[in-house]
């Protein structure tokens, strides 16, 4: 093995020739921190004496919009050893693709589908696929993830990648199989929404294609046509692979849909122990109190819990708690409509709530949810009152293709521009119809609606209210005030995409505590463990929601039993590390800088008003630093 080195700003790029007789002289390229690097380098040493590893199919299919053509290359099993799958795979492949600073929505930009080394294996929790791209909402790293069926349904393609370049001149929809790529004109379905589309393309694929029996379809509705910055790829409804924006990335490349069918199967190094650890893990899962509660009451539990704490973000960041909490969280859901547990393939928590209203305007109406984020963004920062109405706004955003996060935010922020007389437009909190109608300007792009739908920054600096406006690098939080959480103030303010909850769900720790809210001393260290912990959930990929269930241990666990790579706890915090700094060697290539791992003003200056509490600058420097420190980063 030979090594050369090149440092750009705080993060060493090392080049590793391999020359053992397995790797026939591949070379990989990582991006480590100082602290990285002697192990890193240990780690690919003793993982290129390993056989050849399962779990993955080896292909990348790469798609050529401009050209209408299509190609598969090999992937180099080097590349699985250090990069997994998934979310390694994909900021992997974003790095080989995009070399420059580019606009998200030119022809130049890419979109990365990966599944990991779990996708396939009826693993718990693995019924989820990702995307990754450059986010036209941030001009940084774009990555969401869904759950469904669909996953299932590209493992059968027998790819473990498909890189989708160019642009299309005309609408178009994409049919992936494991027989090759068909490019099919998508006019009739253009200006749909993601329900018909769905629909119109599953009942095609039956009829034509007799040779599957099972099918996944992804698509966009009018906010992406319409490039809507905060637009979504919906599947199977109700599923959305949300935030960043990446609906408006398949608008800009005219993709109305893509389908997957296939009859591939990957080998695993052990089918049979997996099916004995599925075993497991369900019967303590059966006991565990947090798989019994998503059984039991799913997402929604959320709203009394963060209430309680103080922490549930109201009336656009103004207040943490919800005087009108009981009209809107669990209990009301479950009470006002009928509703049943719904799971993805591969699921025993059944966190999915599929609700139908019993009465009033909406009777009637069936939705997959709605999720807690979607009750925060629209009850809590909204003030919308009654649970029905929640209902409602989530239809229409996911018919729509908008995130439901993004859109509340914002909508709440043209409600204060509204009472400031910063704009002539006059709109409510708690009015659901001028809500609705603001909703379908922003997907169809009219009168206040244009400006909303370029996002926050843009609407901000348009409205004169830039200090008054919460987000980081572009991208909203979700729904836990950091001025209660402190390690999400932290986790906020260095997520790469933005304002992000999951790439850490440190939530979860400080409730639990493991973190205490207010304990600043330490906080960096446990975050950043808990972290890694879950970008290898996302290189598998996994459910977040098996977080508990799925320790170090039982991750090294699903590795070597899918793949036989036998990693340390140490080697896979190793991957999670180079993964991150991959991922910031990209995001310093679109233009970003270290100021840019902040938080708005408003959480040092204004406290909430029921619990007096506030986020001292002081204490998030503190932590600030630690997590660069430990990172190996220079701040």
């Amino acid at each position: 093995m030979s090594t050369r080195s090149v440092c750009s700003k705080n993060i060493l790029q090392i080049e590793i020739r391999c020359f053992n007789s397995s790797c026939l002289g591949v070379k990989i390229t990582l991006y480590l921190s100082n602290l990285q690097l002697a192990y890193s380098i240990c780690m690919i040493e003793k993982n290129c004496r390993r056989e050849k590893m399962e779990g993955y199919f080896g292909k990348v299919l790469y798609i050529d919009l401009s050209s209408r053509s299509y190609w598969v290359e090999d992937i180099d099993e080097e590349i699985f050893r250090t990069y997994l799958g998934g979310k390694g795979l994909g900021i992997y492949y974003l790095l080989h693709t995009i070399k420059s600073k580019i606009d998200p929505l030119s022809a130049e930009n890419c979109i990365v589908i990966a599944t990991g080394c779990a996708t396939g294996s009826g693993i718990w929790g693995c019924s989820r696929y990702s995307l990754f791209s450059l986010s036209p909402l941030t001009g940084l790293f774009a990555e969401s993830y869904a759950g469904g069926e669909v996953s299932d349904r590209l493992a059968e393609t027998g790819f473990d990648v498909i890189i989708i370049k160019g642009s299309s001149h005309d609408p178009v929809w994409i049919e992936i199989s494991s027989n090759g790529v068909a490019f099919h004109e998508a006019h009739k379905l253009w200006g749909l929404d993601t329900y018909s589309t769905h629909n119109s393309i599953i009942n095609w694929l039956k009829e034509n294609r007799k040779g599957f029996n099972r099918f996944g379809v992804v698509c966009i509705g009018p906010a992406g046509e319409n490039l809507v910055r905060f637009s979504v790829v919906e599947n199977n409804y109700w599923r959305s692979a949300g935030r960043c924006g990446i609906g408006a990335v398949f608008g800009s490349k005219k993709i109305k849909a893509i389908s997957f069918a296939g009859n591939m199967r990957k080998k695993f190094n052990n089918r049979e122990k997996i099916f004995s650890f599925n075993r497991q893990i369900l019967e303590i899962g059966k006991r565990d109190p947090g798989a019994i509660a998503y059984r039991k009451f799913g997402t929604p539990m959320m709203v009394d819990i963060i209430n309680e704490i103080g922490a549930f973000p109201t009336k656009y960041w103004k207040k943490g708690r919800a005087d009108h909490r009981n009209l809107i969280n669990a209990d009301a859901l479950h009470n006002r409509c009928e509703v049943k547990p719904h799971a993805c393939p591969h699921c025993f928590l059944a966190c999915g709530r599929m609700s139908k209203v019993k009465s009033g305007p909406y009777k009637g109406l069936v939705i997959e949810g709605p999720e807690y984020e979607t009750i925060y963004a629209f009850g809590g920062l909204c003030l919308i009152q009654n649970i029905e109405e929640i209902i409602y706004l989530n239809d229409l955003c996911d018919k729509l293709g908008l995130d439901t996060i993004s859109t509340g935010n914002i909508i709440s922020f043209a409600i204060e521009a509204s009472h400031m007389k910063k704009i002539d437009y006059k709109l409510d909190y708690g009015d659901v119809d001028g809500i609705s109608g603001l909703i379908k300007d922003i997907a169809y792009k009219r009168d206040l609606g244009k400006i909303l739908s370029q996002g926050i920054v843009y609407a901000a600096k348009e409205f004169g209210l830039e200090d008054f406006a919460i987000h980081v690098k572009g991208m909203e939080p979700a729904g836990y005030d950091p001025r209660i959480f402190k390690g999400m103030a932290l986790s906020y303010a260095t997520s790469d995409r933005g304002a992000c909850h999951l790439r850490t769900t440190f939530y979860k720790a400080e409730l639990s505590g493991i973190s205490p809210p207010d304990k600043i001393e330490g906080k960096a260290e446990i975050l950043i463990e808990w972290e890694d912990r879950l970008i290898i959930m996302d290189t598998l990929i996994l459910c977040r929601f098996f977080r508990d269930l799925y320790p170090w241990e039982r991750l090294k666990q699903i590795v070597f039993l899918t793949t036989g790579l036998d990693l340390t706890k140490q080697g896979l915090r190793s991957i999670a590390q180079n993964i991150k700094n991959n991922i910031r060697l990209f995001n310093e290539k679109q233009g970003f800088k270290e100021d840019q791992d902040a938080l708005p003003k408003r959480f040092f200056k204004e406290p909430l008003p029921e619990t007096n509490q506030r986020l001292l600058e002081k204490d998030f420097v503190v932590m600030l630093k630690d997590y660069y420190r430990l990172r190996g980063w220079k701040l």
